[in-house]
């Protein structure tokens, strides 16, 4: 009898050993960096900095689920301004810029990158694959209302932009149809001694509710 209840605990154990890791926690508003970029031992670290709780927690992205609710569906105007975003009158979800009640409010930011590590005090956040129901962008809107487009998924991939240390900042995170989006993204740089760094490819879950 023994045996046997050592045999059922020892298959127990491998069953839950055997699982796959579930993500802990879904975020769905407040403000949220989803790229908190930090250099440690001389290397980058990429963090998700859930600014929604306080003191603030820093999160590793694979452990988050990052709600997109209904109440982040616009429409597409009627703009070629707009065109990235898809068909005017279409649906578009976006979690925008300036923060939103009921709405995450997305950014990135370097601040825990030191001056002087980095040729130019810059590194290039990039956009490396998106797999999903349709296309995501991001992108900025100035006083006058025109868009800057950061990332696109919809024209190739990657894209590229260049972030100074010392940042903060915020964008429009739009996806243009429902369901469940996997967005890659790379943080690169060159040492001031001229070697190439790379945080490796960091992913992010979405999921865009009807």
């Amino acid at each position: 009898m023994k045996k046997l209840l050592l045999g059922g605990a020892l298959a127990a154990l491998m069953v839950l050993s055997a699982a796959p890791a579930q993500a802990s926690i879904t975020l769905s508003q407040g403000h949220v960096d989803a790229a908190d970029i930090n250099w440690v031992s001389n290397a980058f670290s990429v963090k998700l900095s859930d600014q929604t709780v306080s003191p603030a927690v820093d999160r590793d992205p694979a452990d988050v689920i990052l709600s997109v609710p209904a109440g982040a569906i616009v429409t597409v105007p009627n703009d070629s301004r707009f065109s990235f975003l898809g068909t005017p009158g279409a649906q578009v979800w976006i979690l925008p810029q300036s923060q939103k009640a009921g709405l995450l409010w997305l950014g990135w930011n370097t601040l825990g990158v030191p001056s002087g590590v980095l040729q130019g005090n810059n590194l290039q956040l990039k956009l490396t694959a998106v797999t999903g129901p349709d296309d995501f962008a991001v992108y900025t809107t100035g006083a006058f209302g025109a868009p800057t487009v950061i990332f696109d998924s919809g024209n190739g991939l990657p894209d590229s932009k260049t972030v100074n240390v010392n940042t903060h900042a915020h964008a429009n995170w739009a996806f243009e149809a429902a369901g469940t989006y996997t967005v890659t993204f790379e943080v690169t740089g060159v040492r001031t001694d001229g070697s190439a760094v790379s945080s490796g490819p960091i992913a992010y879950t979405f999921v865009v509710s009807a």
